[in-house]
């Protein structure tokens, strides 16, 4: 295969009028399939990368059963979406347990070109400040557990990636110095100072869940974790850009702080993504969604009901994010977080042909290729 005309996100991020061979599902240096795909008019980006949304299709990560998610991972393949890393949320071990099992079975019979591909688990809780719980259920909220987050990895065979933590509750700190070397320690759903959210980065935190949302505010006598995370230069802060859970110049003031090297676009999408406004679930608590709008009973903001590629396109169109950062921090950005840039996140010969052709007038999904397989 050969993608002619089109222009190329290059591993420098920019854009690029140039060929892309394709050849046994890997971006090569010259193809014998003489199949051509003309994108003229067309970007071609990266296949995004989306390490933290719940649920679309009226599906939940946590329902923990394999139609859920092939159902859902069928929705973000077809949304221009190649890689998911789905989101757990705050609830006993033993359903964890169920999610973690359920992830391990997709990923072992996975088939490229079908769906979209599952490289990891996000763990959000429950290991979270009962104060910052957000739309979390409080009847799981948990100090950090060792026992119980082994026993989480040895399930998810490898594929955890990601856990929330609250770096205030007790054992915290030792937690993080524990598993960091394994797993990538994102604090959120706390209500830390800068101080101790300084300790918890040295102790070998690097990330942040959801920037700006279930954490104190920035203040010039209190940076708390913003400013500790700013200070911190190895932390990838994540952003959510629906429109609905950031003011747009927040998020301008964010690509200006923390830079497009670090921030990395998520959708937090609950299951009512991709579906009719109506009545829905999170972690058990029942969620009301109109629009893009996801709300708890108490008006809490409970998740996204947008897919990444639309969070992206909303950045570029509505934010005034450059597109080349806003595909950056949707492709190669969230790959480096979880260690999946050596085959992933951008287009470089060797990697695996996970490629999307957008409109240039409009970024409108053209085509989606997965694995080499044209997909739509």
């Amino acid at each position: 295969m050969v993608i002619k005309h089109a222009l190329v996100f290059t591993e420098d991020c920019r854009f690029t009028e140039k060929d892309v061979y394709v050849e046994n599902g890997r971006i090569a240096d010259t193809a014998s399939d003489t199949e051509v795909i003309d994108g003229s008019g067309c970007y071609l980006i990266p296949g995004l990368m989306d390490i933290h949304f719940h649920g679309c299709v009226g599906h939940d990560f946590c329902d923990a059963t394999p139609e859920a998610l092939n159902a859902m991972a069928e929705y973000e393949l077809k949304s221009g979406i190649t890689s998911i890393c789905p989101a757990s949320m705050t609830l006993s071990e033993e359903a964890l347990t169920a999610v973690c099992d359920n992830a391990r079975s997709y990923r072992d019979s996975w088939k490229p070109g079908t769906t979209a591909r599952l490289c990891g688990i996000n763990l959000e809780g429950p290991f979270i400040a009962m104060s910052k719980k957000g739309a979390q259920n409080p009847k799981y909220v948990t100090p950090p557990n060792a026992e119980m987050f082994q026993h989480l990895i040895d399930a998810g065979d490898g594929l955890v990636k990601l856990t929330t933590i609250a770096p205030e509750t007790e054992g915290a700190i030792e937690f993080i110095r524990q598993f960091s070397p394994q797993v990538r320690m994102s604090l959120g759903h706390t209500d830390c100072d800068y101080d101790t959210a300084r300790e918890a980065f040295l102790a070998g935190a690097s990330h942040m869940t959801h920037l700006f949302n279930a954490m104190p505010p920035f203040t010039h006598r209190k940076p708390a974790l913003i400013g500790a995370a700013y200070d911190t230069k190895k932390v990838t802060p994540e952003i959510i850009c629906d429109g609905i859970h950031i003011h747009p110049s927040s998020v301008r003031t964010a690509f200006s702080i923390f830079g497009d090297d670090r921030l990395i676009l998520i959708s937090d999408s609950m299951m009512a993504t991709g579906m009719p406004n109506g009545d829905y679930s999170l972690g058990g608590l029942d969620v009301k969604v109109t629009g893009r709008l996801a709300t708890l009973e108490d008006g809490t903001i409970a998740g996204s009901a947008t897919n990444l590629m639309e969070c992206m396109k909303t950045a570029v169109k509505q934010m005034e994010i450059p597109l080349e950062s806003a595909v950056k921090c949707a492709t190669i950005n969230p790959a480096k977080a979880i260690g999946e840039d050596r085959d992933y996140g951008s287009i470089s010969v060797g990697k695996f042909a996970d490629l999307l052709l957008l409109k240039q007038d409009t970024l409108e999904l053209q085509t989606v290729i997965s694995h080499g397989t044209v997909v739509s």
